[in-house]
């Protein structure tokens, strides 16, 4: 619905204080008690062009289609009609039990809900540097287009597209028009309880869905499917299970069994799906791998293959298995010259190391850009410590090398609690789209959340120098 004031005409300054308070506090962990949000907050949404809005709407469906290309080859590759090396790789470091539950035929059609790519702004364009189907944000960016519009401003997605496209998905994934879902927080991803159980109580209010949250171990089961119990004693049977942890927390998940068996004989949807392999960071090194182009443009067609090989960076798994003295590793060199040496790279200067390092999945170090690595911000002793790191875990964790791509430099306002007045900072920002699976190969954009860090850190994320905000369509170009 059109958003309509209740806090109009005013300035930059009040709209800023006007937003500090109207958010609920908690959504995110604050190590400050004083504080109700941890990030520095702006007047208003990031500015974007119609065109930017345009192409990042349409990265939704080309995501999706992604997805669904990795989960064939990845499924022809386990049954050895496509090259053995990509269920390999993706299967590598994990359980035999969590490689058997990709490999379900009740789960290995089925691709995640929710995809948010991160996405940095460069001067020539977006560059996705990873993809999640396990987001964080949501509740936040949905509270914060709450609030915008309170304020008469209309962020990308509506100021309901954060619930109503999680409704949608849900609806779609069950065929339930109204359906009963539990969102399960584990411990393990205890920081984004808060903003989960807004994200449950906004579809109550606007009647999208009978959304609870619960921790995995509130979760029952009789032969009849999964159910919660209110307080008052009265049991929900649920049509959906919202999986808010990962799958490397399995063994530390109450009930997971559980869930899984009611899943695997079709009482209870369950997404994202159990599949490990397609949360893996290696999916970019197998896109851009060399031997597997004619796979990628057949699944994809040859438009959206050179769309995407645009848009995700080069990348190479750090596999540490020797090579034969004539080979090279495809596509990486140093100057002109052609390296088959992974610890090559550690005499590279500074000013050459245009890398990240990052383990691929399957981590605890794999979220929340723990364990990223910024190869220019780093000494040499550090950087050659990361290389050797990262090739020792690949049996364990596969780590990836991937190209670092600056963000263009831009201005941002943001209110300066400390003298209580607006200010501005040069930053470079990350875009995180939320996109949710609501067809076949349909998606709906529901809202796009955007993190100025300052211009002199390398590493975008929710820092406290940052602002984090929802984003709106502006004449005015960042």
């Amino acid at each position: 619905m059109p958003c309509t004031a209740s806090a109009p005409n005013l300035t930059a300054r009040e709209q800023a204080h006007f937003l500090y308070d109207a958010i609920p506090p908690g959504l995110f962990r604050v190590d400050d008690d004083t504080e109700r949000i941890a990030w520095r907050v702006s007047p208003e949404p990031f500015a974007l062009t119609a065109q930017q809005v345009s192409e990042i709407e349409r990265l939704g469906n080309d995501l999706l289609a992604f997805y669904r290309a990795l989960n064939a080859l990845y499924n022809r590759s386990a049954r050895g009609t496509a090259p053995g090396f990509i269920a390999e790789y993706l299967d590598r470091g994990k359980p035999e039990r969590v490689v058997q539950l990709a490999r379900q035929n009740r789960f290995k059609q089925d691709v995640p809900g929710v995809i948010r790519p991160d996405l940095i702004l460069t001067p020539n364009g977006f560059v996705a540097t990873e993809l999640d189907s396990v987001p964080g944000g949501m509740g936040f960016l949905g509270a914060m287009t709450e609030a915008y519009c309170r304020l008469g401003i209309e962020s990308v997605g509506g100021s309901e597209g954060i619930p109503r496209g999680f409704a949608a998905m849900l609806a779609r994934s069950t065929g339930v028009a109204k359906p009963s879902v539990a969102i399960v927080v584990s411990d393990e991803s205890g920081d984004y309880r808060a903003e989960m159980e807004w994200l449950a109580q906004s579809l109550r209010r606007l009647d999208l869905a009978d959304a609870w949250l619960r921790g995995p171990q509130d979760v029952f089961f009789t032969e009849g499917g999964l159910f919660i119990r209110h307080d008052d004693g009265r049991e929900i049977k649920l049509d959906a299970l919202y999986r808010n942890f990962e799958l490397f927390d399995l063994p530390n998940v109450p009930k997971h069994e559980l869930f899984l068996y009611a899943a695997r004989h079709n009482r209870v949807k369950l997404t994202p799906p159990p599949k490990a392999s397609l949360e893996e960071k290696l999916a970019f090194a197998l896109f851009h791998h060399h031997g597997l182009q004619e796979h990628w443009r057949a699944e994809l067609g040859a438009e959206l293959h050179a769309r995407l090989q645009q848009l995700f960076p080069r990348t190479w798994v750090l596999d540490p298995r020797p090579m034969p003295p004539q080979a090279v590793i495809a596509g990486l060199t140093i100057g002109d010259e052609p390296i088959g040496d992974w610890r090559r790279l550690i005499d590279l200067g500074k000013s050459e190391r245009d890398f990240v390092v990052k383990p691929s999945g399957f981590s605890a170090l794999a979220w929340g850009s723990r364990g990223v690595k910024i190869a220019n911000d780093l000494t040499r002793e550090e950087w050659a410590d990361a290389i050797d790191t990262a090739l020792a875990e690949f049996d364990r964790t596969p780590y990836i090398l991937q190209r670092f791509h600056k963000g263009k430099r831009l201005r941002q306002s943001y209110l300066d609690r400390t003298t209580d007045e607006v200010r501005q900072f040069d930053g470079r920002v990350r875009l995180c789209p939320y996109f949710f699976v609501v067809g076949e190969r349909e998606t709906q954009l529901g809202g796009i959340l955007a993190t100025v860090a300052p211009a002199d850190k390398r590493l975008i994320h929710g820092m406290t120098d940052a602002v984090m905000t929802a984003s709106f369509v502006s004449a005015a170009t960042p």
